[in-house]
C-alpha cells in the first residue's frame, strides 16, 4: 500500500505540514523578544554576554533542527514512502547516535574553546564572565536539545509536523514564566541571572523529550521503534549524514557570511549597525514562512522520492517554492513601500532610521528570492540532492561578502553599497536554485 504523503493532495498536505511549524517559529519569535527584556532586566552586561553566546547557540539549534534533523526527516520519509520499514525502524538508532555525538562535541567545544572566541568577539570583564558561566550551564544541555531536535525531525518525517509543534509551543509558553522567575527572581529571592534563563530551558525541553519519547513508543511514526536487536549499519548513517552534513555545510556559510557583512556596517558606526538590526529584524520575521514550507516539503519530497514518484516530487518542490516567494515578496514589497514606518517603530534617532530605511530599500523586495532558495534548499533535503544548494550558497557568500568589501573599500559606495550586495546575493542564490531545477529537475541516479 503507498504511504498517505505519496498519494495525498500535494496542496492540501503541504498546508498540514507547514502550518504547525510555521506557527511554533512565530511562538518562538515572541519567547525570544520576552527573552531579551527579562536580560535587560539584568544590566548591560548581561545583555553583552547574551550576544556573545548567541551566535554559537543558533548555529547549534540550526544544525539540529534544520540540518541533522532535515537528513533525519528526509531520511525516514524515503524509507516510509519505498516500504522500507526495518530500515525506517532502524534509522532511529541510528539518528539518536547521531545526535548523541554531536551534541557531545558541542558541550566540549563550549567548555574549551568558546570562552576564548567570546574573548576575541570584544567580551571583557563581567560582560565575559557571565557569558561563559551562561554557556557553559546552557550547553550542559546539549544533549537534551538534539534527543529533542531528532524527535521531532522523525515525527516530521513520518507527516507528523502537529505534534512537535503543539507540545514546541506548550514547551515555550511553559519557559516564559520559570525563566522568568528563575532568572529576575521572586520575592526577596533575586534570582540566578543569566543561569536561570539556561535552566529553565533544560527543564522544559527535557519535558519535551519525556513526552515526545512518550509519544514515538506509542506507535505515532507508524510502527513502535526499538533498540535491541538493531545492528548499526554504515549504510543507514551514510543516508542521514549525506544530507545532514552538507546542510550544516550551508548553515556555516550562512552564518560566517552574516557576521562579516555586520562587521563590514558596523564600519559605519553604532548608529548604522543599529538600523542594520531593525532591517534584519523584518528579516527575522518573515523567513518562518519560508522555513515552514520548506520543512515540510522535506518530508513530502522524501516520501515521493521514496516511492519512486519523482515528479510529483518535483510538483511539490515547485509549488512550495512558489508559495514561499509569494508571501515573503508581499512582506518584503510592502515594507519596502514604506520603510520609514517599519523603522519609526524601533527606533526615533534619525541617523538609526536612516540605516534601516536603506536597508529595507535595497534588500526587502528581493525576499520573494531569498524565501525561494529557502523553500528548494529544504525541498532538495528530501531529494537527497544536496550539491546544488551548497554550490548555491557558497557562491552566494562570495558574491555577498566580495561584492560588500569592494563595494566599500574600492567603490566607495558607502553603507548603501554593503546593502546591494546583501540584496544580490540573495538574488543570485534564489535564482540558481530555482534555474537549475528548472533545466535540470531531479532524476533518479543510474545504478
Amino acid at each position: 500500500m503507498s504511504h498517505p504523503l505519496v498519494t495525498a493532495p500535494i496542496g492540501r498536505t503541504l498546508l498540514r505540514l507547514a502550518g504547525p511549524t510555521i506557527g511554533l517559529m512565530a511562538v518562538h519569535i515572541v519567547v525570544a523578544a520576552i527573552d531579551v527584556y527579562f536580560v535587560s532586566r539584568l544590566g548591560t552586561d548581561a545583555l553583552a554576554a547574551m550576544a556573545l553566546v548567541f551566535p554559537l547557540q543558533m548555529l547549534m539549534q540550526n544544525i539540529a533542527f534544520g540540518s541533522i534533523g532535515g537528513g533525519v526527516a528526509s531520511s525516514l520519509a524515503r524509507a516510509l514512502g519505498a516500504g522500507r520499514h526495518d530500515d525506517a525502524r532502524a534509522l532511529v538508532l541510528h539518528a539518536m547516535v547521531i545526535a548523541m555525538a554531536i551534541a557531545l562535541a558541542f558541550t566540549a567545544f563550549a567548555w574549551t574553546v568558546a570562552p576564548r572566541l567570546y574573548g576575541l568577539m570584544g567580551g571583557i570583564g563581567g560582560a565575559l564572565e557571565q557569558a561563559v558561566v551562561y554557556s557553559n550551564v546552557w550547553f550542559a544541555g546539549s544533549t537534551l536539545l538534539w534527543i529533542f531536535a531528532v524527535q521531532s525531525s522523525l515525527l516530521r518525517g513520518a507527516g507528523d509536523a502537529a505534534t512537535p509543534g503543539i507540545y514546541g509551543v506548550g514547551g515555550a509558553l511553559c519557559y516564559v514564566p520559570l525563566g522568568g522567575v528563575l532568572a529576575l527572581g521572586i520575592g526577596s529571592w533575586p534570582g540566578l541571572g543569566l543561569v536561570g534563563l539556561a535552566l529553565a530551558g533544560m527543564v522544559t525541553t527535557g519535558a519535551n523529550v519525556l513526552l515526545l519519547g512518550r509519544v514515538l513508543w506509542r506507535g505515532r511514526l507508524g510502527f513502535v521503534p526499538a533498540f535491541a536487536g538493531v545492528h548499526l549499519q554504515r549504510r543507514l548513517f551514510a543516508e542521514i549524514l549525506r544530507v545532514g552534513l552538507l546542510s550544516s555545510l550551508t548553515t556555516l556559510m550562512s552564518n560566517a557570511t552574516a557576521m562579516v557583512m555586520a562587521g563590514l556596517v558596523g564600519r559605519f558606526g553604532i548608529a548604522a549597525l543599529a538600523g542594520y538590526g531593525i532591517g534584519v529584524r523584518l528579516e527575522f520575521m518573515a523567513t518562518p514562512i519560508a522555513f515552514g514550507i520548506g520543512i515540510a516539503l522535506t518530508t513530502m519530497v522524501g516520501a515521493a522520492v521514496g516511492a519512486g514518484a519523482w515528479q510529483r516530487a518535483i510538483r511539490a518542490a515547485w509549488l512550495g517554492g512558489l508559495l514561499s516567494f509569494g508571501s515573503m515578496g508581499l512582506i518584503g514589497w510592502t515594507a519596502a513601500l514604506v520603510p520609514e514606518a517599519w523603522a519609526g517603530l524601533f527606533a526615533t534617532d534619525a541617523a538609526v532610521i536612516h540605516a534601516g530605511v536603506g536597508y529595507i530599500t535595497y534588500v526587502a523586495p528581493f525576499y520573494c528570492l531569498f524565501g525561494l532558495g529557502i523553500t528548494l534548499y529544504f525541498a532538495s533535503q528530501g531529494a537527497g540532492r544536496m550539491a546544488v544548494p551548497v554550490f548555491a550558497s557558497v557562491l552566494r557568500m562570495a558574491v555577498t561578502v566580495i561584492g560588500g568589501w569592494v563595494a566599500v573599500e574600492t567603490l566607495d559606495l558607502g553603507l548603501e553599497g554593503v546593502f546591494v550586495a546583501i540584496a544580490f546575493g540573495m538574488v543570485i542564490h534564489g535564482g540558481l536554485m530555482a534555474g537549475l531545477l528548472l533545466v535540470a529537475p531531479w532524476r533518479p541516479r543510474q545504478a
